[in-house]
């Protein structure tokens, strides 16, 4: 069967090569400040955190400094988390949400936790509202050795070496991902489109191979109190994917590489928010991600540290 192509470039039944790279390229423009939006925050941040440029993005459209967040009371007795958004640049509230969560609340967990929050992984993507990176790379697809995307490599070297007890990784599912980013990879890919359900709500992803069933309860039960959960689909799946439980579903994140698998955290959860529901707003998609971020924190420390202390 041939490949139907909805998109703009590129032939049917032919993946893309270089020209058709450059001509996606070309229609990229860009729509928001990294500078003004992400950095400026960060000097606010700069008493309560040790702030460190660990890489530049190097593009051919500019350079991009990377920056990670971490506690100021570094403790080898505590255990480490991992806090990463903008893995996708386009999905703002991953970015906005670990930004508010260093503002707000992170002084609560530095007794317990080291914290590294890593803002906003892909800042091209972020100031373009792109999945990919200039090269057509999904950076969520990239976390594996040697890999191709600089940001993904990027964070990958950042973290190599240190071993985590938890990482929840920020994300969003928009309308856009039916309008403009799958149809992109099906022709990028020369693979068949088939549109799907845009689930109304928050929901998070699991690992396949360690899906933490009750971490992921406890992220859904904090977030339900700030926005609505996702429901199925009328076959029981969010995205193509088996409902495990309420609000949840899991992919097998290291076969994919995915963010989520990055490193062998005991507990890991990515988070999905619906920014185009009717029911929401920006401001209500950053609380819930502070909320995803929280309640994972309350849940380790309530059902892991006290146990082991």
């Amino acid at each position: 069967m041939t490949p139907t192509n909805p998109y703009p470039i590129g032939q049917p039944g032919q993946k893309w090569q270089d020209d058709e790279k450059a001509q996606w390229l070309a229609m990229q423009n860009v729509k928001r400040s990294y500078a003004d939006d992400v950095l400026s925050q960060l000097d606010a941040l700069a008493s309560q955190f040790d702030i460190e440029e660990y890489a530049k993005l190097d593009y051919a459209s500019g350079q991009f400094p990377l920056f990670a967040l971490g506690s100021l009371t570094w403790d080898k007795a505590k255990p480490n988390v991992l806090i990463t958004g903008g893995v996708h640049g386009y999905e703002t509230s991953g970015v906005h949400g670990a930004l508010r969560f260093a503002a707000s609340a992170a002084q609560d967990y530095h007794d317990r936790f080291n914290l590294i929050i890593v803002p906003c992984v892909s800042p091209w993507g972020y100031e373009t509202i792109n999945r990919w990176d200039p090269d057509a790379i999904d950076p969520n697809r990239s976390f594996y050795l040697n890999s191709p995307a600089q940001g993904s490599a990027a964070l990958m070297k950042l973290v190599t070496g240190l071993d985590f007890l938890m990482h929840i990784d920020l994300h969003e599912t928009t309308d856009t991902d039916n309008s403009e980013f799958r149809p992109a990879l099906a022709a990028r890919d020369a693979v068949e489109y088939k549109e799907w359900a845009i689930p109304d709500g928050f929901y998070t992803v699991g690992d396949t191979l360690n899906p933490c069933p009750e971490f992921q309860k406890a992220i859904i039960q904090t977030v339900e109190k700030v926005t609505h959960i996702a429901p199925a689909d009328e076959d029981g799946r969010i995205i193509g994917e088996l409902l495990q439980q309420k609000g949840v579903i899991n992919y097998a994140t290291k076969a994919l590489g995915l963010c989520a698998g990055l490193t062998n955290a005991k507990f890991v959860s990515t988070t999905e928010v619906y920014p185009d529901s009717p029911k929401v707003d920006a401001a209500n998609c950053i609380q819930a991600q502070v909320a995803a971020i929280t309640g994972a924190l309350d849940f380790v420390n309530r059902n892991f540290l006290k146990e082991h202390n």
